[in-house]
């Protein structure tokens, strides 16, 4: 992240996204302070000045080109940027909801950030109303954000969706509508020029619309760091599995970045059959394509909702000798009575652990031994910062590289401990 004035950046926080956008304004105020220290020692060394005044001037150029002409805070240390903008949301007693926006955006770039899956009471009214809400609640509730976000004059409005709604409804079988196309396309009809999101169901998605652009990070890199970290668990023993035909493509990716082989489980489905929860899905049969006996197994997953199809997947990766089962979700809804039927799975023995990230708002999972949550409002935050820059985003949505640099080092640190624990036992 390179420092620029970040006086025109905006976050405004809808209800359900409230916790998870002030961990992204808390890496931002980071990343922005780091960078500009780093700015202002580079300059100071390359210009011979004093790192103090390379800071003063700095703060007089920001000071200059600010709006309000002076921006709060001493002129000789970094002045820690106003990110999060003031708003109140209410909700009416036949459920409608309105957001107002308590301070000028006028001329901003601004960043609307919601967690549509937080089923979790929320506040309205100041706080003196909380209220669980659905899925179309909280879109709503983003809908009419950007409406107040566009009257009051912000300059360019994305909204940071860690979850995409309506990710399912991609394609049609029949006399079905394409909702998830068509909720994007109501946001780009309101004005929003981008959207951010976390590794969304189906690719064709992207393409569905004709001005606004759609970002979709991934959180493999999350992911691996802490897999990583575990011990014995990237050894010669390992596989990684693909839990269905749908997720080759990522279990792929994990498969080449690892050097590691793919198997892949097969699933036929009856869909005269309606999934309700983890016992009860349209999964006939599964098929196990590849060897994993002995093996300890990785799967990754897009999306876990009552978690059915995994612990079938589970079963039979059992039933074929696999050893250790280690399972990776970007978006952990965990619906129903998904983590009462985890419980029981990991007494058994089915898994060992199940590592997801927080772009859903969670509470009762991250008391389980079994689940490992990955903090990805670092991802977030660095995407928004590029954006706001005009930066390149590639790095970020291709981490092939900085994955490739954290495995080798990791090998290294191994390769060291080898070498003490040798020293150690001669």
């Amino acid at each position: 992240m390179n420092y620029s004035n970040p006086a025109n950046l905006a976050v405004i926080a809808c209800p359900g996204g409230e916790i998870f956008a002030n961990e992204v304004v808390s890496w931002l105020k980071k990343g922005y302070r780091r960078s500009f220290e780093n700015t202002a020692a580079e300059m100071a060394k390359r210009y011979s000045m004093d790192t103090s005044a390379v800071i003063q001037q700095i703060n007089f150029i920001n000071d200059a080109l600010s709006p309000a002409h002076h921006l709060p805070g001493t002129p000789e240390k970094f002045r820690v940027p106003h990110f999060k903008v003031s708003s109140r949301f209410t909700i009416f007693a036949n459920g409608e909801v309105k957001a107002e926006i308590l301070e000028s955006i006028r001329g901003k770039d601004i960043y609307i950030i919601q967690d549509v899956e937080n089923r979790f009471p929320v506040n309205f009214n100041d706080g003196n109303v909380k209220k669980a809400l659905t899925v179309n609640d909280h879109l709503m509730t983003v809908l009419v954000t950007v409406d107040a976000a566009k009257q009051a004059g912000a300059e360019r409005v994305t909204v940071v969706l860690p979850i995409y709604p309506y990710a399912r409804q991609h394609k049609t079988k029949g006399r079905e509508g394409l909702t998830a196309s068509r909720v994007g396309k109501i946001l780009e009809g309101l004005g929003v020029s981008r959207i951010i999101t976390l590794d969304i169901h189906s690719r064709d998605i992207v393409n569905s619309f004709d001005r606004m652009r759609l970002e979709n990070l991934h959180a493999s890199y999350q992911i691996i760091r802490t897999l990583s970290k575990m011990e014995c668990v990237l050894c010669d023993d390992f596989v990684v599995v693909s839990p269905d035909t749908g997720a080759v493509d990522r279990n792929k990716f994990y498969a080449t970045a690892l050097k590691k082989p793919l198997a892949l489980l097969y699933k036929e489905r009856d869909y005269s059959r309606v999934s309700k929860d983890a016992l009860e899905n349209n999964i006939s049969e599964i098929k196990l394509l590849g060897n994993v006996a002995g093996k300890t197994v990785f799967m990754a997953d897009d999306m876990l909702g009552t978690g059915g199809t995994l612990l079938k997947g589970m079963r039979l990766l059992k039933e074929n000798g696999a050893g250790k089962i280690i399972c990776s979700i970007s978006l952990p809804l965990f619906s129903g009575n998904a983590i009462t039927y985890f419980d029981e799975a990991y007494k058994q023995g089915l898994f060992y652990r199940i590592i997801g990230t927080n772009a859903i708002y969670q509470e009762e999972v991250l008391k389980r031994e079994w689940y490992i949550s990955v903090n990805i409002a670092q991802l977030f935050a660095q995407t928004i910062s590029r954006l706001h820059q005009q930066l390149s985003l590639s790095s970020l949505l291709d981490n092939r590289e900085v994955i490739g640099r954290l495995l080798a080092a990791d090998k290294g640190d191994n390769n060291r401990s080898d070498v003490n624990r040798s020293n150690t036992d001669q």
